[in-house]
């Protein structure tokens, strides 16, 4: 009887133990979710009052959603998936043409069918022409004519001689200009290349003291008797883009004249009046 009574006993006991372990630990589990929840909930409390550290975590975890989803798009073959990148759209050099006020998109639509180019990347020029234009004091026309008669729109343009991008910059004469917009490899950006452009052709503008002999300049033609028709053949560009952007109807195949070559090489210069582009 007392060895029962005894292993009554250590049941007993065991039993408590065990109940006191399982509450104890029911306890400590309790009251560490509790302090996990106050914690999460201080945490979106702080974030909820910073926006930006709020925007940070939502950067990072939906890069490290898609760093995943890509992985297994690549694993799967599918690198239209594993290659494609969101900013893509934000790199484009190109703007809806309906945003466009009524002479600019006048401007914009004549230009994209003269030159057989995307309205959407010629608006965006011709926005930049605009609004580039106004502080630099120049017309907009004349900007986006000289862009026409060098590049033909052509963002990777390159002349024989160096000359580079939409309004055929020569870049090694100056990519000091260029530095501001990080480095030389920027005169393949449509929008920088218009914005150095637009201060050379200033800069000769100011040299020569008017127009015409402002575009002899820029053609590398200041020390030359004729430019080979450069000039007369920007300003009949620029003569079609006025009567477009005043309402008129201009054909998109209206003759322009050539330039005639030049028999005699392109003297030196100093480097602000260089030639930008040599025909």
């Amino acid at each position: 009887m007392t060895a029962f009574v005894m292993v009554r006993a250590v049941r007993a006991s065991v039993a408590v133990f065990v109940r006191d372990v399982v509450a104890g630990l029911f306890q400590v589990s309790h009251n560490t979710l509790a302090l996990v929840g106050l914690t999460v909930v201080a945490l979106l409390a702080f974030a909820g009052s910073h926006a930006d550290l709020r925007h940070q975590a939502e950067r990072a975890a939906f890069g490290w959603l898609q760093s995943r989803y890509e992985a297994r798009a690549e694993r799967e073959g599918n690198m239209l998936v594993a290659l494609s990148d969101p900013q893509g759209v934000a790199r484009a050099t190109a703007a809806d043409p309906r945003e466009l006020d009524r002479q600019q998109a006048a401007v914009a639509k004549w230009l994209s069918r003269r030159y057989r180019v995307a309205p959407e990347p010629i608006s965006r020029l011709v926005q930049e022409a605009w609004q580039v234009g106004q502080r630099a004091g120049l017309e907009p026309t004349l900007i986006l004519a000289i862009m026409a008669v060098e590049s033909s729109f052509n963002p990777f343009a390159q002349s024989a001689v160096g000359a580079q991008g939409l309004m055929q910059v020569m870049t090694r004469v100056h990519d000091d200009k260029y530095e501001r917009f990080g480095g030389t490899l920027a005169a393949f950006d449509p929008v920088t290349n218009l914005r150095v452009g637009v201060q050379v052709l200033k800069e000769c503008i100011q040299r020569a003291g008017g127009l015409e002999a402002g575009l002899r300049y820029y053609v590398g033609a200041a020390n030359l008797d004729e430019d080979g028709g450069y000039a007369v053949k920007v300003l009949a560009e620029q003569g079609y883009l006025r009567q477009v952007a005043n309402g008129r109807g201009v054909p998109t195949n209206a003759p322009m004249p050539a330039i005639q070559p030049r028999s005699a090489p392109v003297a030196a210069a100093e480097p602000d009046t260089q030639a930008v582009a040599v025909r």
